[in-house]
């Protein structure tokens, strides 16, 4: 197992994914056309910055998913078979007057 100071910590994580999503997305209108790429754009930026943390060991899953802000219900769903003590889960959510999204980060140990 990771010693403490090794393992993934949510908060982190958090404000990691917190500072892309205002980054790329302040200001920004819906476009159809190129929710696409930035949702990959996105997606590589957050893994990416996480792998900075030199967490030694750890594999990262992330997911993002921007949407059209019409008002309406969004509801997402996620189950984990994970040890407790050393993986961590993330996510985090974005809203203005066009858009929303919501990026869920998975740190899992790899043992």
């Amino acid at each position: 197992q990771p010693a403490y100071r090794k393992r993934a910590s949510v908060n982190q994580m958090r404000e990691i994914i917190r500072a892309i999503l205002e980054e790329q997305l302040s200001g920004q209108t819906y476009s159809g056309d190129v929710a696409t790429a930035q949702t990959k754009k996105i997606s590589d930026e957050i893994k990416d910055r996480l792998k900075t943390m030199s967490l030694d060991r750890y594999k990262y899953v992330v997911q993002v998913i921007i949407g059209e802000q019409r008002g309406e219900g969004v509801r997402m769903g996620c189950r984990c078979f994970w040890d407790a003590d050393t993986d961590a889960c993330a996510s985090e959510s974005f809203i203005n007057d066009h858009i929303f999204c919501v990026a869920t980060a998975y740190g899992i140990y790899h043992y």
